[in-house]
């Protein structure tokens, strides 16, 4: 259950998970649902999603092999997970074809330039979502909104919603009190719908990371169609599959994401900076520098501790939806090795981003002083903060005040049965790289 104590929010029940009427009668006819990992399988149902074929180089596959792999061991997943991930890879694949039909459709690719991209990496829960949400706020960037970045073109034929599709849409947005949107696009409709059920099952979810259709989302999404990013350890418990990446060069998939903006640029036709953010890129420094060489990444730095706790009280709640077990102690192990590999990685491959492409900033200065820090941003990448920037920025921070929708209080020792102290000491040689300020 959770309680709410006034803006409060607490988390009681991670383990033993108590469901009300509505979970529980979607756990039950989700049940019922029998899912097929087959890779041949997901291909098909991603040509008759959108009618193409042509899912271009074949090397997607291997890495696609590996997570139906990962799902198909998984013992503890639900019927519910395991629907969840499948329409994930559908998705993807549908995605593929759909790319691989523009990109022969696009004169030359190479020629189309990325401008100066700016871009925000860091842990997840560090600043990031809401720094690249503040800084999109600004008309003078081009931005990924979660609608496009999970969907960034329509199949052929297919660019009209359907009446039913834009119905179920906009009755739950009434009934969940969703912000509603003159956007007249299929893609935007699946998105709120997907919105939707993720707030109908887990109403707190707001309060913890917004997944709205309008909300600036990750580059990262993009990746996902060519199979090769750890998006997925988000949705589901796949160590094969994390081993794998750990053991694949990611230039390919960062290559992949790059042509995807390129796309998306020429059909925007529109060649403004795009400000863009990805909680991997932190351990994919050299990846980045090769993808896109002219970036500005900024870096968004926050205690490991206040981080683990977050990620791993939000994972353990979806998981009683997704898993047939709730581990809590399962999940905070995970990602504290997790977030330990890759900011190993990011300390090692750091001074890749020399001083004048890059900038630090950490999590408390910025929560202190939010305009100020867009402030030395603009005064690094080189752009004026001009009276509209300033505005638009302060519009932002009127309307998305922390704690908006409530604040989660965490009980790191009671639910995952760990000290604060324990798990600092395995990220000494973070706290020696950066000043974070400890908060747990």
């Amino acid at each position: 259950m959770v309680t709410r104590v006034g803006n409060d929010i607490y988390f009681d029940d991670l383990a033993d998970p108590q469901f009300g009427r509505l979970q529980g009668l979607v756990l039950k006819l989700g049940n019922l649902a029998k899912t097929e990992f087959s890779i041949e399988k997901v291909l098909e149902d991603a040509r008759k999603t959108t009618g193409l074929s042509d899912f271009g180089p074949e090397g997607f596959r291997e890495p696609l092999q590996v997570l139906l792999d990962a799902y198909q061991s998984d013992a503890l997943m639900s019927p519910i997970g395991a629907t969840q991930v499948y329409n994930d890879l559908v998705r993807c694949a549908s995605n593929r074809l759909i790319i691989q039909d523009r990109r022969k459709k696009c004169p030359d690719l190479d020629a189309i330039r990325i401008n100066r991209p700016l871009n925000i990496s860091g842990l997840p829960r560090s600043g990031t979502t809401h720094l690249v949400n503040l800084l999109a706020a600004d008309s003078r960037f081009q931005k990924l909104p979660l609608w496009e970045a999970q969907e960034p073109f329509c199949a052929p034929g297919k660019e009209k919603a359907p009446l039913g599709l834009k119905f179920r849409s906009k009755m739950l947005n009434r009934l969940l009190k969703n912000n509603d949107s003159d956007i007249d696009d299929p893609r935007y409709y699946r998105c709120s719908l997907r919105w939707s059920g993720m707030k109908m099952m887990g109403p707190e979810l707001a309060a913890m990371h917004p997944m709205n259709p309008d909300h600036i989302h990750e580059e990262l999404e993009l990746m996902t169609f060519d199979f090769g990013c750890n998006q997925f350890e988000w949705t589901a418990m796949v160590p094969q599959y994390r081993d794998y990446y750990f053991g694949r060069d990611q230039i390919p998939h960062y290559e992949y994401m790059r042509d995807v903006l390129k796309l998306m640029q020429y059909e925007r036709k529109d060649d403004r900076p795009w400000v863009l953010k990805c909680v991997q890129n932190p351990e994919q420094l050299p990846a980045l520098k090769h993808a896109l060489p002219d970036a500005t990444v900024i870096f968004t730095h926050r205690d490991p501790v206040a981080v683990i706790q977050s990620c791993s009280t939000m994972i353990a709640w979806g998981h009683r939806m997704l898993r047939t077990q709730v581990d809590p102690r399962m999940v905070i192990d995970y990602w504290t090795d997790r977030f330990e590999r890759l900011l190993r990685k990011c300390v090692k491959d750091r001074d890749i981003w020399g001083p004048e492409q890059s900038m630090d900033v950490l999590f408390h200065e910025y929560m202190a002083d939010q305009e100020g820090t867009v402030a030395k941003i603009y005064d690094h990448y080189g752009w004026e903060f001009t009276d509209q920037a300033r505005s638009e920025i302060r519009g932002f921070l009127d309307s998305h005040k922390r704690g908006k929708h409530g604040r989660v209080r965490y009980k790191l020792e009671e639910h995952f049965g760990v000290s604060a102290e324990e798990i600092r000491e395995r990220f000494e040689f973070y706290f020696k790289r950066f000043p974070v300020e400890i908060e747990v």
